[in-house]
């Protein structure tokens, strides 16, 4: 997943396409937009960056030839970060080659966003960043405001919502050779229209490697455990911590995964394991990811998202118990003359 939480909006560009089958045109514009106000930054930011907080799937640029260099925007994308064209020029180069891209009566005239991001993460690294989104989506909003010791009404047509980001993608200076690390959403529709967004304008393909599709299964198991698990089961939490720390060590110790084999090591039980495979294939369609019933582990995936596998029994504000393992010698259960729960710890010896 991306985090921005020390990113900065660097460069912005905006022009306008049009739909090529309906004889309308695109306007470049000539300079970037100047950002002299301190708040319009940050809303811009939310409104580019927060959607791809839910996005798993990491793409590749492709081209159909097999030849790397024939994709359009790898070479735009290319040539920016290697210090070859400039930004208003790439972003103007970009513009056209959507409005060349909208080949279907349909698809909706908008704006286009060229932006560059510094200090992006995505999978532990701080990446510098181009973006490219657009919006397709105009709302009326009302304006209140005080007005001679009452208040005024006034509307704005034509706006834009910031927290609905129609189409987006961020490519991403990293695997260059590979055609880069991109993350993209199309969230207006997914009719046959839209698919010109990810198929036609972008190119991708699916970047299902190890590190992947392990961080992504370690994902499942998260949300599995500590979400889909409480509405099956009446499960306390130290039975939780158990599943997750037994998850972990299956990560740890194996090199392949094998959905069958873990499912039996990990849960065991028969129902919980067909809650477990569901689960798996309602988050791969929900996130449009794949992840493999069997592949090599990732060491550096296991290490990234083992802070999320969270171990710690929280007691009221006077205790934390870290349960690393040996569920059976820890017991809860209820004092009546106190009126308190309480935990028993057995253990051979102190340290």
């Amino acid at each position: 997943m991306l985090s921005f939480f020390e990113a900065s909006l660097v460069e912005i560009a905006i022009h306008r396409v049009g739909n090529k089958m309906q004889d309308e045109h695109y306007i470049l514009s000539d300079e970037p937009l100047p950002l002299q106000d301190d708040v319009l930054p940050k809303l811009l930011m939310q409104y580019f960056l927060s959607p791809f907080e839910k996005v798993f799937e990491v793409y590749h640029l492709m081209h159909g030839s097999g030849n790397l260099a024939l994709n359009e925007l790898y070479h735009f994308a290319r040539s920016y970060f290697e210090g070859e064209m400039p930004f208003q020029e790439v972003g103007q180069q970009i513009t056209k080659h959507l409005y060349e891209s909208s080949n279907h009566p349909k698809i909706k005239a908008g704006e286009v966003y060229i932006v560059r991001f510094d200090d992006v993460q995505l999978e532990g690294e701080q990446l510098q960043a181009l973006g490219i989104f657009k919006s397709e989506t105009k709302e009326t909003y009302l304006k209140v405001y005080p007005k001679e010791g009452a208040f005024n009404l006034d509307y704005e047509e034509n706006a834009i919502d910031i927290r609905k980001l129609d189409k987006g993608c961020l490519i991403l200076n990293a695997e260059k050779e590979n055609g880069f690390k991109v993350l993209a959403i199309d969230q207006t529709n997914r009719q046959q229209e839209a698919h010109y967004w990810k198929d036609d304008f972008l190119q991708l393909r699916i970047r299902n490697d190890n590190f992947h599709q392990t961080g992504n299964l370690m994902h499942v198991c998260q949300k599995f455990v500590n979400e889909k698990l409480d509405e099956t089961y009446e499960m306390e939490k130290a039975d939780k911590i158990d599943l997750l720390n037994r998850s972990m060590a299956y990560f740890k110790e194996k090199e392949m995964f094998e959905v069958d084999a873990f499912s039996e090591e990990v849960l065991g039980n028969p129902e919980a394991i067909a809650l477990f495979k569901s689960y798996k294939s309602d988050f791969e369609q929900a996130h449009e990811v794949t992840i493999g019933n069997e592949f090599f582990i990732s060491d550096k995936a296991v290490k990234k998202e083992a802070k999320g596998f969270k171990s710690v029994l929280k007691l009221d504000k006077n205790f934390h118990i870290y349960v690393h393992g040996k569920r059976e010698w820890l017991e809860k259960g209820f004092d009546d003359d106190r009126g308190l729960n309480f935990y028993k710890l057995y253990f051979e010896q102190e340290s």
